[in-house]
């Protein structure tokens, strides 16, 4: 039997494109595969969805479109993407083939194009005597999202924090029972569920290690299913135990920057006590994510952009608070112009100073300063020094030695030798003498020219303004 498995359409205003696109060739793929059924493991939309969004109105067409070729089953995924009684409307959208939606803990056949569903979490042994005569060609047991609240309110919040794993673990192995004697009836067993194994790997390459994941490998075996489709991690990825197969096909795009490998969906081929999950790649979009550790390079980003056209494109760069001017975005703009898009992510690292590490713990000024000097690279010897000057002399004889070196200083200057002198030996206002230059067409004896003296006369003290009697404005 050929089943076509996908997951994690995630049809939402801003992916919309992207998973109509990858969705819509899996459809056609599948069709022209001749799968005999399709499984939907989850998150067929973001979030919740208005009844006039165009993005529900083509997952609704895609949807309508898949069942006229084969049977459909929905399975209800994360409630914060799917909001429960989202699906239950695809019901009403079947053409030729029926559309099945699983919101419960339950079991399902499929014989002749029709789903036949337990009344309990897994078949009774009356509903299991009419399944083996009739001879199904499928059972899927279906294990949607759990819902946390009720579970805490059925085993206490402590249980339910930790206990999800081992609640739904019992489960599968009562299902594995049933499951075991359909195989043996010579009746293919699929499992279909939403959710995290413990130890598999997401799409950036993260390892889901906890105790508060819903399954653990061992119990998803338990189940006794010739094969287990899951969904809800955005990474493909399988295992395989004596023939049988559970595996993710991963979301049908690239929805985030920075995932990790193929898109697409699985084509299963499943049989009695054996499965083969073959991915399907998807044409998703095409990410390019360029992170610094300082400011961006732009030679680097030069490089890049000449194979960036209609590439989605991310560039990350840190730099300090003092230096985040020194970024030119419009450069990096003008270089992706031929991406289909460009986000630029600056992280500012604040400026933080703190005391040099050790300070606190000396216990003499000296020693402190040493210190200080260590951290800044500083010579400490010119500044114990002084530390010891301030510490042992007399401000005013520092004062006079700090005024007599000044004193050396500018006399070592030959300005200060020449010009200081002379004007220290003025005792009274002198006369400024201003000759011209002689004229060039003047002939070899030129008259002598008379003296321009300006004398400078020192003007007298004036007393200091009444607030009462002067004018405070006069110039």
């Amino acid at each position: 039997m050929k089943i076509a498995h996908f997951s994690d359409l995630h049809y939402a205003p801003g992916n919309v494109e992207e998973s109509d696109r990858c969705f819509g060739f899996g459809i056609d793929h599948a069709v022209l595969a001749h799968a005999d059924v399709a499984v939907i493991s989850g998150d067929a939309t973001d979030h919740r969805l208005d009844a006039h969004a165009p993005s529900l109105h083509r997952l609704a067409r895609r949807i309508n479109g898949l069942s006229g070729s084969m049977p459909v089953l929905m399975l209800q995924g994360t409630f914060s993407h799917e909001p429960p009684g989202t699906l239950r409307n695809f019901e009403l959208m079947a053409t030729t083939h029926q559309i099945y939606v699983a919101e419960r803990v339950q079991q399902v056949s499929l014989h002749e194009g029709r789903f036949y569903p337990s009344s309990g979490p897994v078949y009774s042994d009356e509903e299991l005597r009419e399944v083996l005569a009739i001879g199904a060609d499928v059972v899927f047991t279906c294990l949607p999202t759990v819902n946390k609240g009720q579970l805490a309110a059925a085993v206490g919040a402590k249980e339910a924090g930790t206990g999800l794993e081992a609640v739904l673990g019992d489960y599968l192995t009562v299902a594995g029972r049933v499951n075991q004697q359909l195989r043996a009836a010579g009746i293919r067993t699929v499992g279909v569920s939403h959710g995290t194994v413990n130890g598999c790997t997401t799409e950036h390459g993260v390892t889901m290690a906890g105790f508060d994941h819903e399954f653990s490998l061992g119990s998803v075996f338990e189940a006794e299913c010739d094969a287990f489709m899951l969904g809800h991690i955005h990474k493909a990825q399988q295992w395989e135990r004596a023939g049988r197969v559970v595996a993710y096909p991963g979301s049908i795009g690239r929805f985030h920057y920075g995932e990790e490998g193929d898109k697409g969906f699985l084509m299963w081929n499943v049989e009695v006590g054996s499965a083969q999950a073959d991915l399907v790649v998807t044409p998703s979009r095409q990410t390019i994510c360029v992170d610094f550790d300082g400011p961006p390079d732009m030679q680097r980003l030069t490089a890049i952009a000449l194979d960036a056209t209609d590439k989605f494109v991310r560039v990350r760069w840190q730099v300090d608070d003092e230096h985040k001017q020194s970024v030119d975005r419009d450069a990096i703009a003008a270089l992706f112009g031929n991406a289909a898009e460009l986000k630029v992510e600056a992280r500012i690292l604040p400026v933080v100073r703190s005391r040099a590490q050790g300070i606190s713990l000396e216990t003499s000024i000296d020693r402190k300063l040493e210190r200080w000097c260590e951290h800044t690279d500083v010579d400490p010897a010119p500044l114990l020094d002084r530390l010891q000057l301030l510490e042992t002399g007399d401000a005013e004889a520092i004062a006079a030695g700090v005024l007599a070196r000044l004193s050396e200083a500018d006399a070592a200057h030959p300005f200060a030798t020449d010009g200081i002198s002379a004007l220290s030996s003025m005792s009274g206002p002198a006369g400024v003498t201003v000759h011209e230059a002689p004229d060039d067409d003047a002939g070899e004896e030129a008259l002598p020219m008379p003296d321009a003296t300006v004398e400078i006369i020192e003007s007298a003290s004036a007393g200091p303004l009444s607030w009462l009697n002067d004018d405070l404005f006069a110039a």
